[in-house]
């Protein structure tokens, strides 16, 4: 019923890449922002699901969605539920890399170093320089890391957002009829919702 009302009221991210697809068809210029978040799971039984699911970057046994957020803090799309142990590159490679090619609107996306070789044809891409090896980034890439940084961080607050709810933030320990994925999926629903009523200045 919640999610009933949601779409309704035009909250629900695409969860699809033909309803990525939708959102993209208008014209001029889009500004996003693509990211993957992580939800803890309790450790599974078996020794291969485990070895799946178990994150290096958080050290516990993790889901995994990548999103792709807008400069309204809105989140746009809501990607499948991945094991925790997918580089955010292969999510993002599988589920909406040919859909950002052939938008209709001219995209520039911003990602950050993790996602290093990710280009789809016609966008223009803005991400931060890596330090080189040895050396120091010069204080004009410094700043202009920083500048994109502070654009950035509305994924962070959007995907904390969405964490408010605690069904997503804490372990959760139900796992059939996709439901980790459709919880998710409802909660962003409920941070557009939110967002689209007392938009972000």
């Amino acid at each position: 019923m919640l999610q009933d009302a949601l779409e309704d009221a035009c909250a629900m991210p695409a969860t699809t890449a033909e309803g990525l697809a939708e959102k993209l068809a208008v014209e001029g210029e889009m500004v996003l922002m693509h990211d993957g978040t992580e939800r803890e799971i309790p450790r599974p039984v078996e020794d291969e699901e485990q070895k799946e699911n178990y994150s290096g970057k958080k050290k516990k046994h993790t889901l995994k969605n990548g999103v792709i957020i807008s400069t309204l803090c809105l989140i746009l799309f809501v990607g499948a539920t991945v094991s925790g142990a997918t580089h955010d590159k292969k999510i993002a490679d599988e589920q909406y890399l040919g859909v950002l090619g052939k938008a209709m609107a001219k995209i520039i996306l911003l990602q950050d170093t993790g996602y290093q070789g990710f280009a789809p044809d016609g966008i223009r891409i803005i991400q931060p320089k890596k330090k080189p090896r040895g050396k120091d980034l010069t204080q004009a890439q410094k700043d202009e890391n920083r500048a994109i940084s502070t654009v950035r961080v509305m994924v962070e607050h959007a995907i904390g957002s969405t964490k408010r709810y605690r069904i997503v933030k804490d372990e959760c320990r139900l796992r059939k009829n996709e439901y980790p994925y459709k919880v998710f999926a409802i909660c962003t629903g409920l941070h557009n919702f939110k967002v689209e009523r007392k938009p972000v200045k």
